[in-house]
C-alpha cells in the first residue's frame, strides 16, 4: 500500500491525509463542488472533484469514488467515518475494484453494521440486551404492537446508521406515526438505506463506549473505554475517556463483551462497542460502529496509539503487538458544530469570519476549516474538535476551560458557549448525573441566541478603544453610547428566528423535507406544519396557534433562509 484514496470530507479527511504522511503515504482527496478550496482538498498530495453538490451526487456515490481511485492510481480507501463508512456494498466495490479497503469486510460490517444483526451477535455472547425487534419493521403499525407489548417510551433506528441520525424516540402513541417517517427520511439522507428496527428506550441512560481494534491474525484489544452522554438530538456533543464513575466490575464486563462480539463477528479492522448504562448500573449492549468514530482523538491522548496508522497497518495485514494499553491520565473531546446553542443547537450554515485556535500544553485541535470559509447546509455540522488531556480529570477540566476561552470563532454560531457552560454545571464537572438526554431535559441553557449576541456587539460597532495603565498595570477600555434599549430588544426579537402574528417562519438555512399541512387546511396548536433538513438534521415546524393554514410559499426540495415565510395561520 503506498497511496489512499479518502472517501470523505471536513476534519476527518485533513486527519487521514496527516497519518498519511507520518505512514509514508500518498494521499488522495475527493471533493464535491462546494469543497474545491477546502483544506482537505489543498492539503491532499493529489484532488479529484465528484461533480456535484449534495451528498448523493458525491460522497455517497459509490462508482463515481471507485472511478476516481482507479484514474488517481490510488492503492486502497479509507471511508473516514460518516457516509459510506459503514457501507458493505462500498466495501466489496472497493474490493472488486481491486483496492486494499481500510476497513472491516463487507460481511462483518452487514453483520455489526446492521444493528438487528449485532444485537443477534450480542445476545449469543452473552452481552445483556434491552428489549428489540428482531428484524426492521416494516412500517409504524409495527412499532406502535412493539409499544403496546414492551410499553413506552420506544427508540426508533436506523438499522444502517449512526451519529444520532434517523433515531427518533417515541414517549406517545400518537408521535409514532411522524417519528417512524422521520426517521426512515433521516436514514436514507444520511446512509442511502431507510430500514429502521425499534427497542425498548431507557430513560436517563448514561453513553460508554469501547475503542476496539482486531487484526487478521485474531488478535483483539480494547484500547480504551469512553463516556459520550453529553448529547443533543442524540448526537454527540463531549467525549472524554477514559469513562469516568465506573466500578471495576462494570469496566470487566464492557471489555469482556466487547472482545467477544468482535471475535463472534470475525471483525478486523477498528470498531467501536456502544452500550448503555441505567442508573441502577446495568449495562445494554447498545450498536457497533464499522468505522472510525469522531471521538477516537480522546483514545489516542490516554494511550499514545494512532488509531489511524494503526488501521494502515491492519489493512497491511501486521500484527497488532501488544495488549490492551494502559490508561495514561484523562483526555475530554469537545465537538465544535456550526449551530447555535441559544436556538435549541438549531443548525447555523454561515462564513467563517474568524478563527483563532487555542493552544498550550494538552491542547490539540482536529479542524477540517479555516477562516474565510463558508459552511452550507448539505453536510453535517462539525467544524473541529477540542481534545483537551490532563493527568487527571480535573485537570483536563480546567486546562479545557481556558482553551475554550481561546477558541474564537465568528461568523456563525458554534457549540462554544455551551462548552464553555457545561464546564461551569456540576452535573457534568462534578456529581457526573448527565444522561444523554440531560441537554434537553435538565440543563438550564441561559445561552443568547446568536443573532441576539450580534446585535449587541453592533450596538458597540461605533465605539472608542483606549488602552490606559495605572500603576503598570494594563487595562482595555471600550468608551460608546449604546442605542436606546428598546431598540435593541426589539432587534433581538427580529434576530431570534421567532414566530410573531400570523407568520411561520424557518429558524434556520434549510431544504423543506414535508409539507404536512396543505393551503386551506385546518391546524390546531402543535400541530405539525413543515420539516426542514440542514446539516443532515431535520427540524419540525409546528403551529404555534389554531386556524387555517394560508399564504403556504414552501415547497419540497426547494431552500429557505433563515427568516423566510413559509406560510401564514390565519384566524378562522
Amino acid at each position: 500500500m503506498k497511496s489512499v484514496l479518502i472517501a470523505n470530507r471536513g476534519e476527518i479527511a485533513v486527519r487521514i491525509i496527516r497519518a498519511c504522511k507520518d505512514h509514508g503515504l500518498k494521499s488522495i482527496a475527493v471533493y464535491s463542488s462546494e469543497d474545491r478550496n477546502a483544506i482537505h482538498s489543498q492539503m491532499a498530495d493529489a484532488s479529484y472533484s465528484l461533480g456535484g453538490t449534495t451528498a448523493t451526487q458525491t460522497y455517497l456515490n459509490i462508482e463515481k469514488i471507485i472511478e476516481v481511485a482507479k484514474t488517481s492510481g490510488a492503492d486502497a480507501i479509507h471511508p473516514g467515518y460518516g457516509f459510506l463508512s459503514e457501507n458493505a456494498n462500498f466495501a466489496q466495490a472497493v474490493l472488486d475494484a481491486g483496492l486494499i479497503w481500510i476497513g472491516p469486510s463487507p460481511e462483518a460490517i452487514r453483520l455489526l453494521g446492521d444493528k438487528v444483526s449485532a444485537r443477534k451477535i450480542a445476545a449469543k455472547v452473552g452481552a445483556p440486551l434491552v428489549a428489540g425487534t428482531a428484524d426492521p419493521v416494516e412500517g409504524f403499525e409495527e412499532v406502535i404492537t412493539f409499544a403496546k407489548e414492551h410499553g413506552l417510551p420506544v427508540a426508533i433506528k436506523a438499522a444502517h446508521g449512526g451519529g444520532g441520525r434517523g433515531l427518533k424516540v417515541a414517549r406517545t402513541m400518537e408521535e409514532i406515526p411522524e417519528f417512524f417517517a422521520s426517521a426512515v427520511r433521516e436514514a436514507i439522507a444520511g446512509f442511502g438505506r431507510g430500514e429502521c428496527f425499534v427497542e425498548r428506550y431507557l430513560d436517563r441512560p448514561r453513553h460508554v463506549e469501547t475503542q476496539v481494534l482486531a487484526d487478521s491474525h485474531g488478535n483483539v484489544v480494547v484500547v480504551s473505554t469512553r463516556d459520550c452522554s453529553l448529547q443533543r438530538r442524540h448526537q454527540k456533543l463531549v467525549e472524554e475517556a477514559p469513562a469516568p464513575f465506573l466500578t471495576d466490575a462494570q469496566n470487566a464486563e464492557l471489555y469482556r463483551s466487547s472482545k467477544a462480539i468482535i471475535k463472534e463477528a470475525g471483525y478486523v479492522g477498528a470498531g467501536t462497542c456502544e452500550f448503555l448504562v441505567g442508573v441502577d448500573g446495568t449495562i445494554s449492549f447498545l450498536e457497533v460502529n464499522t468505522r472510525l468514530q469522531v471521538e477516537h482523538p480522546v483514545s489516542e491522548e490516554v494511550t499514545g496509539l494512532d488509531l489511524v496508522r494503526e488501521q494502515f497497518r491492519i489493512a497491511m495485514g501486521e500484527v497488532l503487538g501488544y495488549g490492551d494499553p494502559e490508561i495514561r491520565g484523562h483526555s475530554i473531546e469537545f465537538r465544535i458544530n456550526g449551530e447555535d446553542p441559544g436556538r435549541s443547537f438549531l443548525p447555523a450554515p454561515g462564513r467563517i469570519t474568524q478563527w483563532n485556535l487555542p493552544t498550550g500544553p494538552g491542547v490539540r485541535v482536529d479542524a477540517g476549516f479555516k477562516n474565510g470559509d463558508t459552511i452550507g447546509g448539505n453536510f453535517d455540522s462539525l467544524l473541529a474538535k477540542l481534545i483537551v488531556t490532563g493527568k487527571t480529570r480535573e485537570e483536563a477540566i480546567s486546562r479545557a476551560r481556558r482553551a475554550l476561552q481561546e477558541f474564537e470563532i465568528d461568523g456563525l454560531a458554534t457549540a462554544l458557549p455551551f462548552h464553555r457552560a457545561i464546564l461551569e454545571d456540576p452535573a457534568y464537572t462534578e456529581k457526573f448525573t448527565v444522561y444523554t438526554s440531560y441537554i434537553e431535559n435538565e440543563f438550564v441553557n441561559e445561552i443568547p441566541n446568536y443573532g441576539a449576541t450580534k446585535i449587541e456587539l453592533q450596538s458597540l460597532a461605533a465605539s472608542e478603544h483606549l488602552v490606559a495603565e495605572v500603576n503598570g498595570h494594563r487595562f482595555d477600555i471600550r468608551l460608546h453610547a449604546p442605542e436606546p434599549l428598546h431598540k435593541r430588544h426589539r432587534a433581538k426579537a427580529g434576530m431570534s428566528g421567532l414566530i410573531a402574528g400570523d407568520g411561520l417562519t424557518s429558524p434556520m438555512q434549510g431544504t423543506v423535507v414535508k409539507i404536512a399541512l396543505q393551503e386551506g387546511d385546518s391546524v390546531e396548536v402543535g400541530d405539525l406544519v413543515i420539516v426542514l433538513e440542514a446539516m443532515k438534521m431535520e427540524q419540525a415546524l409546528l403551529a404555534h396557534k389554531s386556524g387555517i393554514i394560508a399564504n403556504l410559499t414552501a415547497v419540497i426540495g426547494e431552500s429557505v433562509a433563515n427568516g423566510a415565510r413559509l406560510c401564514d395561520i390565519i384566524d378562522a
